[in-house]
């Protein structure tokens, strides 16, 4: 009897902890819209729907938010507790249900071009995973090309991404604990008749070198104020690609004049009417697997928040299809305000 009491005055103590944590809307909000995920691309910036359905406004339960995302009915892939959390899935439900439901869709992030191959239209309607990669799956093609990848590598990546992700990213010398944006895909849902369909399409368009840049430094002195740009490539020696003919830009914040550059193969300034914008140009031959190179631009003002220091790097070599030889660079750092 006391037993049967004790067990009775402790079974509300378990269900109160084995509850869903309490949401947070604004902390839903802001993971919603940062970098972290990317799941807008599917369902709306605002969770309107578009390739994916409709989240505003939907009133689910934790149990159908919870199975949507951890063991989904459709063709989306399963997200685990290292990506999204618990409570970020509480938070996430607690946005959702500040937002008012919408009568029809969005559209889609990326609609099917006409005439496209059965495995561009694989990639952006069957499965939707080029609403996150774009038409022509540019990044999982760099990724492809800094190793030489295979078709099992490319099984690995979507029926196994959680583990084949870090793997990756460990072995290009990356960091293996970065945010995975996508999930894992389910044999059973997604397959690999249609998975082959979309590997034949990414080699049929070609693998990317896997060129990066980024503006890593930003410095004011009496000279003016100087960013540094590291631009390198992410491949394996032996196996990766190699960029020929390779033009790193920095487009310039309007009135700005250069003060001093460092880097080989400084080409001067010249005004792109497709930037609208005066460009300082840097030119190099080749950029190997594993090779970096570091530049510096002085500039006699700092760029704004509206009119930053950015670029791109293209190559002429190796020379693949969907006019994606390029990899953009993202805003510089703004310098600190002065005390």
């Amino acid at each position: 009897m006391n037993a049967v009491f004790t067990a009775l005055l402790l079974f509300p103590l378990v269900q109160a902890n084995s509850a869903a944590p309490a949401g947070d809307a604004q902390a839903g909000k802001a993971l919603w819209e940062g970098n972290v995920t990317q799941c807008r691309n599917c369902h709306g910036q605002n969770g309107e729907g578009a390739f994916g359905p409709d989240l505003a406004g939907r009133k689910l339960s934790p149990a159908q938010f919870r199975q949507a995302l951890r063991k989904p009915w459709g063709i989306m892939p399963a997200y685990v507790e290292s990506q999204i959390s618990e409570k970020e899935i509480s938070d996430l439900m607690a946005y959702f249900n500040t937002l008012p439901p919408v009568a029809n869709p969005g559209p889609w992030r990326f609609e099917v071009p006409a005439n496209a191959p059965r495995g561009q239209v694989a990639l952006l309607a069957t499965v939707g995973c080029g609403q996150c990669h774009g038409v022509t799956f540019n990044n999982p093609r760099a990724d492809a090309g800094g190793i030489n990848a295979d078709f099992e590598w490319f099984k690995g990546m979507v029926y196994d991404h959680t583990n084949a992700m870090p793997a990756h990213r460990k072995m290009m010398e990356e960091n293996p604990n970065g945010p995975m944006r996508m999930g894992t895909y389910s044999r059973s849902r997604l397959p690999e008749s249609i998975l082959q369909d979309i590997w034949s399409f990414a080699k049929d368009l070609g693998f990317r070198a896997p060129i990066t840049g980024a503006f890593n430094g930003v410095a004011t002195s009496p000279n003016g104020v100087t960013y540094t740009l590291e631009v390198r490539n992410g491949g394996l020696p032996g196996k990766g690609l190699t960029a020929e003919d390779v033009t790193v830009a920095v487009i310039l914040p309007a009135g700005t004049t250069v003060v001093n550059t460092t880097g080989t193969g400084y080409a001067g300034v010249h005004h792109d009417d497709k930037a609208k914008a005066d460009v300082a140009e840097w030119r190099t031959a080749k950029l190997g697997p594993k090779e970096r190179q570091t530049f510096t631009i002085t500039l006699s003002r700092a760029g704004t928040s509206s009119d930053n220091v950015r670029g791109s790097i293209t190559w002429a070599k190796p020379v693949s299809a969907g006019a994606a030889d390029t990899a953009n660079l993202a805003p510089a750092p703004l310098p600190k305000p002065t005390q």
